[in-house]
């Protein structure tokens, strides 16, 4: 079954009417008129826009949290049994050798979601878990049991389930319904074994197309105008460089025009290139701080906190005793990666051909998340360890949740701190390009259907999510506030479309295993 595109010969006279050649326009217009209504209103009157995300902020915590918990953990577990299972040996992508090394391959996934705030997050959260303890565990704060019990809670937010969601279970669906049965590269196509072709045309298909776009848009933007937040806040204290908005504006410019250039570039060149960069980056900074850093701490705390961590698994993620600590932490996170979801999916059956079920099943759902805590055990267990010993020292610029000040009182206590402290603003950078990047081309597949979209819907989006994260920025830190709520309203539906994943993966893998003859 094919996707009906819009290919009339007058839509090739000019260069606007290129851009929507092929493109579904109910879904284009849908989405990106919400998106520009939403900063229109912010721009207008913030506090009113905040008042109203907030109300459905709270509607959704309280309605679809315990639904979330529960839809994780089962699209976790239900992975795990398709990758031990016969079905486990069956190739995807209806090619019989991968596209891309499994280096450049895991370098992509890992890029794409540790980006949104794999660098701040890393550093704040196991400070803010120390501080005030999650109350599952409670108890007395400044001792090292009270570390490990905060890396330990970060590695639940930041782990397996949280990578799970991402393309495990809809990766599979996605890859078989497209590269094999040629329906479109879409959210909408998740849908289609529960409503078959009206899935694929109809008010169905758009809602399900623009809720899934409009999701991952405010997912990308939100970490966008809070990078600009960010950097400009290390340049005044490294450089001097004033913390204004025309900083942030120019840091903006300059991560729209390198995300923008590598996602029309495609997957295997400027995507590529700059998530290999990146990992590259990330390992050296992985090595100094192992080697000059509270070694003995990271190596006792990763395998202690990662041992509480598996201890409490299932304890943490049905956690429902502290609704007002529960929606601003687990559910929030939750939210986040959920509006993630489909749009990955989509990304990493674009990159994952020729792999097999338990290749991106494992990697997706353990090996990705194992390097995950690693990382968090290495940027805010230090932190942890240079706290212990000196009680104050990264509290005190953590105060009122200061993410990027958190990170550098940290970085600042390594040798060579000024010059760690540069590069950490610049992987943090380079992480959000390259979400930038991904995504960008994700939300122009979901617009043609089609895993090569043209190059001037890429540049179209790319530039749009700088724009609204721009002007956000412009009304002040009120209007990024209100966007990060926003994202947990946007996942509401997104999580009913990715609902029918727990039992329609698990019917088309046995029938491909039974298809490949396995």
């Amino acid at each position: 079954m094919k996707e009906t595109t819009f290919t009339e010969n007058s839509l090739e006279s000019s260069p606007g009417r290129k851009l929507l050649q092929g493109v579904d326009l109910p879904v284009f217009f849908l989405s990106g008129g919400l998106l520009v209504l939403f900063a229109a209103f912010a721009l207008f009157d913030i506090k009113m826009v905040s008042s109203w995300v907030n109300a459905s902020f709270s509607l959704s915590t309280k309605y679809f949290g315990a639904y979330w918990q529960v839809l994780l953990l089962a699209t976790f577990f239900i992975g795990l049994y398709l990758a031990f299972a016969r079905t486990g040996s069956v190739v995807l992508g209806g090619i019989k050798t991968p596209e891309m090394s499994t280096f450049t391959w895991v370098s992509i996934l890992m890029c794409t979601l540790l980006a949104g705030g794999g660098v701040f997050w890393a550093a704040a959260e196991p400070m803010a878990h120390f501080t005030s303890p999650p109350p599952l565990f409670g108890g007395e704060t400044g001792t090292p049991q009270a570390a490990y019990n905060a890396l330990a809670q970060s590695f639940m937010h930041w782990g397996f389930l949280a990578w799970a969601i991402l393309g495990s279970l809809t990766g599979i669906i996605l890859m078989y319904l497209h590269y094999e049965k040629g329906l479109p590269l879409k959210p909408r196509t998740l849908l289609y074994p529960v409503f078959g072709k009206y899935a694929l045309t109809g008010p169905i298909a758009v809602i399900a197309d623009a809720s899934c776009v409009l999701a991952v848009v405010a997912g990308t933007v939100g970490p966008i105008g809070f990078l600009g937040l960010q950097v400009s806040f290390g340049l005044e204290k490294l450089f001097g460089i004033p913390n204004t908005f025309a900083t942030q504006l120019t840091l903006l410019l300059v991560l729209i025009a390198i995300y923008t250039i590598s996602a029309v570039s495609g997957v295997t060149k400027g995507i590529k290139i700059l998530s290999n960069a990146n990992v590259a980056l990330a390992l050296l900074l992985i090595g100094f701080i192992l080697i000059f850093g509270p070694t003995a701490f990271i190596i006792d705390s990763f395998v202690h906190s990662f041992g509480i961590y598996l201890d409490n698994f299932v304890s943490m993620a049905t956690f429902r005793a502290s609704p007002g600590w529960l929606d601003w932490w687990t559910v929030f996170f939750w939210g986040w990666f959920l509006g993630y979801g489909p749009l990955m999916a989509m990304f990493i059956a674009r990159i994952s051909r020729g792999r097999t079920i338990r290749e991106m099943i494992l990697v997706v759902s353990v090996v990705a998340p194992v390097i995950t805590c690693f990382w968090f055990t290495i940027v805010g267990g230090s932190g942890l360890a240079f706290e212990l010993a000196n009680p104050g020292v990264i509290s005190e610029p953590f105060t009122g949740f200061n993410l990027p000040a958190a990170l550098l009182a940290i970085t600042e206590q390594l040798p060579l701190g000024f010059l760690i402290s540069v590069l950490f603003l610049i992987l943090t950078f380079i992480f959000v390009a390259t979400t930038g990047d991904c995504m960008t081309y994700a939300i122009s597949m979901v617009m043609t259907g089609n895993d090569h979209p043209q190059s001037s819907l890429r540049v179209f989006w790319g530039i749009m999510m700088g724009v609204v994260a721009a002007l956000l920025i412009s009304i002040g830190s009120g209007g990024i506030s209100a966007l990060q709520s926003f994202i947990v309203v946007t996942a509401v539906p997104v999580s009913l479309i990715l609902l029918p994943s727990l039992w329609s993966a698990p019917k088309i893998a046995h029938k491909m295993a039974d298809e490949q003859g396995l």
